[in-house]
């Protein structure tokens, strides 16, 4: 008897700490699934003001505007370099700071609406960051109220904030569903994506008419019919 009470306590010991492993590797794997979404920075990367940054980027840039031979004196040419710089910093890739980030307006959803909500063709304007070229086209988005739903027009802030900065069109993506699940607190969300790249229409393989889709799915949109009803919604059919 002794025996088998040891045996069984010495199991059950087993499988206790076998999940505890398995809870800790599903931890660190959404921890490593996190880190992948966020954009690569580097440490001290907002140690600069965003006027330091300018003035920086505006002699630099004026350094590789001397290097393809510009005449820099010209009337045309001589404020480029701080007007890039300001674009740069303040407007296309002003998603790169934080502080930016937009605050979420959420209300009670006291009619209780309980089907799909979706916002469609969403403009969205980003940059390559292969070759800092830009994208552009729509993103729609779709999901389901869990007790609260969000301000319509924060839904273009949230494409807007993650698309003003380096990316590729497949992060993005996941960054918008990521934010929305968090900020909605569900997992009923549907983000998708429909763009056009310079990378690809002006330089390379200069295809003028290819569009990259890229969609993240998840919770009740995983299911076949909610899928088709939303997909049908973005199409206007």
């Amino acid at each position: 008897m002794n025996l088998k009470i040891e045996t069984k306590n010495g199991f059950n010991d087993h499988a206790k700490d076998r999940s505890q492993v398995e809870v800790g590797q599903d931890a660190k794997s959404r921890a490593r699934k996190a880190d992948l979404l966020e954009t690569p920075m580097r440490e001290g990367a907002f140690d600069l003001s965003d006027a330091e940054k300018m003035l920086q980027i505006e002699d630099k840039f004026r350094d590789i505007m001397d290097i393809l031979g510009l005449d820099l004196t010209d009337d045309s040419l001589k404020d480029t370099p701080k007007r890039v710089a300001k674009m740069f910093v303040q407007e296309i890739f002003s998603g790169l700071n934080p502080e930016n980030k937009p605050a979420v307006s959420l209300f009670d959803n006291k009619y209780e609406y309980r089907q799909m909500l979706v916002e469609r063709d969403i403009k969205l304007h980003s940059f390559c960051e292969h070759h800092f070229l830009p994208i552009y086209g729509k993103a729609h988005i779709g999901y389901f109220a869990n007790g609260k739903v969000i301000g319509l027009s924060k839904l273009n802030r949230i494409v807007e904030y993650f698309s003003r900065r380096p990316q590729v069109q497949e992060r993005l993506t996941m960054q918008i569903a990521a934010e929305l699940k968090r900020v909605l607190k569900t997992n009923d969300v549907a983000v998708y994506i429909d763009a056009y790249h310079m990378c690809v229409q002006a330089r390379g393989v200069q295809h003028e008419s290819s569009s990259t889709v890229t969609s993240d799915f998840s919770g009740k949109f995983l299911e076949e019919n909610t899928r088709r009803e939303f997909l049908q919604a973005i199409k206007g059919s």
